[in-house]
């Protein structure tokens, strides 16, 4: 199974640098884009029967749905500089990126949904900081729409994890509808590197059985599809990663199991 899907250093003629489909990646609800916009440059788009959540990975920029306008001109110059401005749009809703003075990287997550939720804008300060693990596996979460905001499907968070740290520690999994113990939740890692040229994560899928197990290079700009079993991610020394996963399911509760033979290490 393929999981690594490569981004492009120029975007397609609607804005896209990489862009996975429900369809294309195989599964039923996570579709993403990675979407940069030039300076001064507008885009809209519409997803029909799919939610939303726009992150701003970096640069000035003002995004605008059914009459909320979120003004993230001095939003964060990196996915390195601090949480981000988000917007959360239901479907059916035309959304919007204004470019200011300088180009905009933006990523797009999205899942089926069926409607009720309002337009919600958040500032970087709304973002939950979490710092997990200790060590050599620690690092920092913001946790940008989570079960404490309001959404259908979609559960959205970041993490950048210090050079020579491991990150999604210890290996854990989210595939099986058995709550409260797990969840069964798709998800995708899309990553940043602060050295962009050299830098690179590597990460592990793999199922109990083996059936599954793949470790993967990823480089600036990649994405990494999980469509079950454990996974986990390491940060080579010298190279600070950053990734957003997008999840959804069935269910939109985020319970996971960890792999038994590392477990312990939670401790």
């Amino acid at each position: 199974m393929d999981l690594l899907r490569r981004g492009s250093s120029e975007p397609d003629a609607d804005g896209r640098v990489l862009s996975v489909t429900p369809e294309s990646a195989g599964w039923h609800y996570v579709g993403f884009s990675a979407v940069r916009l030039r300076a001064r440059e507008r885009r809209s788009w519409s997803l029909g029967g799919r939610e939303v959540c726009v992150v701003l990975l970096g640069g000035p920029c003002v995004l605008r749905a059914g009459g909320t306008t979120l003004d993230a001109s001095g939003g964060r110059a990196s996915p390195f500089d601090g949480p981000p401005h988000v917007l959360y749009v239901p479907p059916g809703m035309e959304f919007s990126a204004d470019a200011q003075d300088g180009a905009v990287d933006l990523a797009i997550g999205s899942a089926p949904a069926l409607g009720g939720r309002a337009v919600r804008a958040y500032l970087p300060g709304e973002a939950r900081l979490e710092v997990r693990g200790t060590g050599n596996m620690e690092r920092r979460i913001h946790h940008l729409l989570m079960e404490d905001h309001e959404a259908e499907r979609l559960l959205v968070t970041e993490v950048m994890t210090p050079a020579g740290h491991w990150s999604s520690y210890p290996p854990h999994k989210h595939d099986t509808d058995d709550p409260p113990r797990e969840t069964q939740l798709e998800e995708t890692y899309y990553y940043r590197l602060r050295d962009r040229e050299r830098g690179f994560a590597i990460q592990r899928v793999y199922t109990p059985d083996r059936t599954l197990d793949e470790s993967v290079a990823a480089r600036d700009g990649d994405l990494v599809l999980v469509p079950r079993g454990f996974h986990t991610v390491s940060a080579p020394p010298g190279y600070e990663v950053y990734y957003l996963n997008v999840m959804a399911g069935p269910r939109r509760e985020w319970k996971v199991t960890f792999d038994p033979d590392h477990e312990r290490l939670r401790g």
